[in-house]
């Protein structure tokens, strides 16, 4: 534990193991739970090929018990080490970091079912990076009757102070997940609702995948190539999680793409790109007013064929994060650094109005680093 800690700052390291199944991103920031927030460093590593390919034969939470603990160990160990790398490529040291907010990797999230899954041993995290662990952010929500996504809403409201509103901010990376952050008035604080979108790249990228074996559409230079299928489009959309209110969120592979089945590769990639817009244009539906501008983190930011189909869909500036001075690759990874604070604190990580929680949640569970304690085998 960290001697730098005071009554009010906290300096926290937070770990984001994505849908996209891309890598782990590790970010340390210095914050007081609330609206003051100071980045310090940011670091990226990707999965190797042979080790995403085991973590997604996880998904859907059917693989044979050991099977999954021997991914979990292997994804903990990797997160272990992304914790060293990021202070010893920034020159932080271990001493000063009060605790790791640690998400984990879902494998599983079926809200409706109240069941959500995130592999990731917190102890194990705490023996081997010396420091203290808030892992397991989403449980409490569930059992509150929330749906336990999206978590980074109140992040994303710290971070939003002096921008205009009503403003959306949304995250594109396996899934699509918009913040809607109202204007303040009378005093009162400003309104924040959350919610899946729909699909983010996971459809784009498994198809790319299956064509080609490569990871992505990078730049989504094949969607640019090929012509967007209508008919495809409308059944895609022919869902009925579209029409559900918000709060509400959704599993990776909840969305099928059977639609575009036989389709060339530009063809498909191009269609499943401008479905992904169209989900997002959807949820103009269930806002309580139009945002004057979405603020775009996630891999998805990275794409300029998706950004210009969401830019003809939604009519106002959709601009990527870093043009409001925010890291797009570190903000998960930051929100679960903030919420390890706030889960410290007992201070709420969820509202009614980011996941349908029966009220404002805290949550998370503390492993502590035990000095002197032998690592687990």
């Amino acid at each position: 534990m960290s001697t730098s800690t005071t009554s009010s700052r906290y300096r926290a390291l937070g770990l984001m193991s994505g849908t996209s199944l891309d890598g782990i991103d590790a970010a340390v920031i210095e914050t007081d739970g609330q609206a003051q927030v100071r980045t310090l460093g940011f670091r990226s590593r990707d999965y190797d090929p042979a080790f995403r390919k085991r973590l997604r034969a996880l998904l859907g939470g059917k693989a044979p018990k050991e099977q999954v603990a021997a991914v979990e160990r292997e994804l903990t160990l990797l997160h272990a080490d992304a914790v060293r790398a990021i202070l010893q490529e920034t020159g932080i040291g271990v001493e000063t970091i009060d605790v790791i907010g640690f998400h984990g990797h879902t494998i599983l999230h079926e809200p409706q079912a109240g069941r959500t899954w995130q592999i990731g041993d917190g102890a194990l995290l705490a023996q081997e990076t010396g420091i203290d662990v808030v892992a397991d952010l989403r449980s409490n929500d569930m059992r509150l009757g929330g749906e336990g996504a999206p978590l980074a809403p109140l992040y994303h409201l710290a971070r939003a102070s002096g921008l205009e509103r009503p403003l959306a901010v949304l995250n594109i990376g396996g899934v699509s997940n918009a913040t809607y952050i109202g204007p303040a008035s009378d005093g009162e604080p400003a309104s924040v609702i959350a919610f899946d979108c729909g699909p983010g790249n996971a459809l784009i990228n498994d198809w790319v995948e299956q064509h080609t074996g490569e990871p992505l559409d990078k730049d989504g230079v094949l969607a640019a190539r090929g012509q967007v299928q209508d008919a495809a489009i409308r059944q895609l959309l022919d869902n009925p999680y579209f029409e559900k209110p918000a709060p509400k969120s959704l599993d990776r592979d909840d969305f099928d793409a059977a639609p575009v089945a036989g389709l060339s590769l530009e063809d498909g990639a191009a269609t499943l790109t401008a479905f992904t817009a169209a989900a997002i244009e959807k949820s103009l539906a269930i806002l309580p007013g139009a945002p004057k501008r979405w603020l775009v983190t996630g891999g998805g930011r990275r794409n300029p064929t998706l950004m210009a189909a969401l830019r003809a869909r939604l009519g106002v500036p959709v601009d990527p994060v870093e043009d409001a001075g925010w890291n797009g690759d570190s903000l998960e990874a930051e929100a679960f650094a903030y919420l390890a604070v706030r889960s410290l604190q007992g201070a709420p990580l969820s509202l009614p109005g980011t996941t349908g929680v029966s009220k404002p949640a805290s949550g998370g569970r503390l492993h502590k680093f035990i000095l002197n304690s032998s690592k687990a085998s």
